[in-house]
């Protein structure tokens, strides 16, 4: 599996985050030509800079109304003040919420942006269905925050039009640039959200910002450094989009690291944003399972299925059934659920929840696992990534095509899935000497 960690010790915003996908790999191009597909006015400058003495990358997103960051002045200067353009609804004076002071005084703020019509200019652009599905999820999520915020119906949150530009160039282009780096799980670190106090429509307000605090839910944050606004509101929703989950840095073999940069210099710590990139490998010596069980006799087979359908969808690695004679012979169904450590509290409420158990029992158990990797082959219908497990000593233990590639070849063509299965192992069996 193919890990992206992000090390958020200095905080994330939208434009650390790109410089850190480019600094880890992503091509500036794969950028550029999202910024274009948009069709939003809008373009992308990319340099290299220094932050505490490290070398990384600023990416900045430039539209007429916003000075280049060449001619000396970033728009996104993260450390003075969030560089994000909020939500704001047509009640409210127009005034950006996260981003007071970016402008020349005579610049006003009278065009807006609907949630609905930045939906439609994602859904419009020639970009990859998953672009657009995950960067329209972001949106979704951001115009519910700012609903909820404000106690408004989504419908009636707005955005600035100069702020949502900046916006939807920083989320599409961080869906795109994910999906290019083949990533397959995000993960990161807790995220230091700053200290002190931002200004904003309803005046001075400590960090994070509202909406900021809203995305981030049960994320685990802390404050350190010199005070300053260190998590953005597209920060915290880039987040969400990507599914991110915190956890500390698990085995893996590291393949690219990238640095990307907030605005300026920052006392104490540099302002960075570190991505690590990297194939995850398996300790058996001290990688620990969780197992729940429990014992269920008055369910339905649908209801079970349903469950363990979102069991998966939480994080659980494996979810069986098996039956079982109970007392006074009855017969019932054992449910057990294979999952991280932490992940236990929140798969005990889904299962209290979603089914009739009134209890269940848990335990930790060391689990031994090959190395994991995946490769990707060309078979004469399209690519199928071939799972390989390795001995400790590198040599193949195993291999095998992903199903899910096989089944979608196989319907697509109108080829029977054994048949795609076989080419697929063929077409490694042939090439796995030259790896």
């Amino acid at each position: 599996m193919r890990i992206g960690y992000l090390e958020c010790f200095s905080g994330i915003s939208g434009d650390m985050l790109l410089g850190a996908l480019v600094d880890a790999g992503l091509p500036f191009a794969c950028l550029e030509e999202t910024t274009a597909a948009l069709g939003v006015g809008a373009r992308l400058e990319m340099r290299k800079v220094s932050r505490g003495g490290l070398a990384a990358t600023k990416v900045d997103v430039i539209t007429p109304d916003t000075p280049s960051a060449e001619s000396g002045h970033s728009h996104q200067d993260q450390s003075a003040h969030s560089h994000e353009h909020g939500a704001h609804l047509h009640s409210h004076p127009h005034e950006d919420e996260h981003h007071p002071h970016e402008h020349p005084p005579e610049h006003t703020h009278t065009e807006h942006r609907s949630l609905s019509a930045i939906l439609a200019i994602i859904r419009s652009a020639p970009l990859a269905e998953s672009v657009k599905q995950r960067a329209s999820r972001a949106f979704q999520l951001l115009g519910e925050a700012e609903a909820a915020i404000h106690s408004v119906p989504i419908e009636d949150v707005h955005f600035h039009e100069v702020g949502a530009v900046d916006t939807i160039v920083d989320i599409v282009c961080t869906a795109a640039g994910a999906e290019a780096l083949h990533v397959d799980r995000w993960l990161a670190s807790p995220l230091n959200v700053g200290s002190g106090t931002v200004v904003c429509q309803h005046g001075t307000i400590p960090v994070p910002a509202p909406a900021t605090l809203a995305l981030l839910g049960d994320a685990p944050v802390y404050a350190a450094g010199e005070p300053m606004e260190r998590v953005t509101p597209t920060g915290a929703v880039a987040l969400r989009m990507l599914d991110v989950s915190y956890a500390p840095l698990p085995p893996m073999r590291i393949l690219q690291t990238g640095y990307g940069a907030g605005g300026r210099e920052t006392k104490g710590q540099p302002n960075l944003l570190r991505l690590l990139i990297g194939e995850e490998t398996t300790d058996a010596a001290t990688e620990s399972i969780a197992v729940i069980e429990t014992v269920i006799d008055d369910s339905t087979p649908q209801v079970l299925a349903y469950v363990s359908e979102q069991l998966l969808e939480a994080g659980a690695w494996d979810v069986y059934r098996a039956s079982v004679q109970m007392k006074k012979g009855r017969t019932g169904v054992q449910m057990t659920v294979l999952c991280r450590p932490d992940l236990v509290p929140a798969l005990q409420e889904l299962l209290f929840r979603e089914t009739t158990t009134i209890g269940l029992r848990w335990r930790l158990e060391k689990k031994a696992a090959l190395a994991r990797e995946f490769v990707a082959v060309e078979t004469p219908w399209g690519k199928v990534s071939i799972k390989i497990a390795r001995l400790p000593n590198g040599a193949i233990a195993n291999a095998a095509p992903e199903y899910e590639d096989c089944r979608k070849i196989a319907a697509g063509a109108a080829v029977p899935l054994k048949q795609v299965m076989e080419e697929a192992m063929r077409v490694f069996a042939t090439t796995k000497e030259k790896r």
